[in-house]
């Protein structure tokens, strides 16, 4: 099985000296560059041509979401996953609208940070529940629209990304609601659509932030 290829960017020496430990003594996996900071990680993307990012948000210079923003638009088949603190709420849910296909906490255990590795690299994100509520808590928040008129998804879109924001992949999609993989990625097709994003964990931001799951 051919190695995911991992970029790790992350201005802390020991954040990502813990996580080429972790890493490299796991089979499947390969550390093939570090950067310290966004622009450094933009400057190697083409040299390496990493599968997966692990990406800090919080960084000196060109910050997180910034970066993910150039990577989305001119790398888009990378897939990335945010780096983040209990602390970073609102700019988790900025990286996973710029285009990030998944999040872990920098305190994960380490089969959580491989199984969420493994996910992006597949195009899937998976969202544990304690964190996902996290960003539903979000909707509380003044600026957030609830309104159904705004990018409106039908009650099984809802019940197709609902799943998927747990973690569920397509053929557990479908069995759990009796129908096909292909009509739950036609569902997942149009969700992307109605909501202006490519990836799971920016449809479920998106739906998070304007409440859907609670219509």
């Amino acid at each position: 099985m051919t190695p995911i290829r991992i970029l790790i960017t992350d201005d802390h020496l020991i954040v990502r000296e813990g996580l080429r430990l972790i890493l490299e003594t796991a089979d499947g996996y390969e550390i093939i560059g570090e950067a310290s900071d966004g622009a450094e990680c933009l400057r190697l993307v083409p040299e390496l041509n990493p599968d997966v990012i692990l990406m800090d948000l919080q960084m000196p210079g060109m910050d997180g979401i910034t970066t993910i923003g150039h990577l989305r638009r001119d790398h888009p088949e990378i897939a990335i996953v945010i780096l983040t603190t209990f602390n970073e709420d609102e700019m988790m849910l900025r990286g996973l609208q710029a285009g990030a296909r998944g999040y872990l906490l920098k305190d994960t255990d380490r089969q959580s940070l491989l199984d969420t590795i493994t996910a992006a690299s597949r195009g899937e994100t998976l969202l544990k529940p304690e964190i996902l509520s996290r960003v539903m808590a979000l909707q509380q928040k003044p600026n957030v629209s609830s309104s159904s008129d705004d990018s409106p998804l039908t009650d099984r879109e809802l019940e197709v990304l609902q799943a998927a924001s747990l973690g569920e992949r397509n053929k557990e999609i479908a069995y759990k609601l009796g129908i096909s993989e292909r009509t739950v990625k036609a569902h997942l097709t149009s969700i992307y659509q109605k909501l202006g994003v490519d990836s799971r964990a920016a449809a479920v931001a998106i739906a998070t932030k304007k409440d859907l799951f609670h219509r």
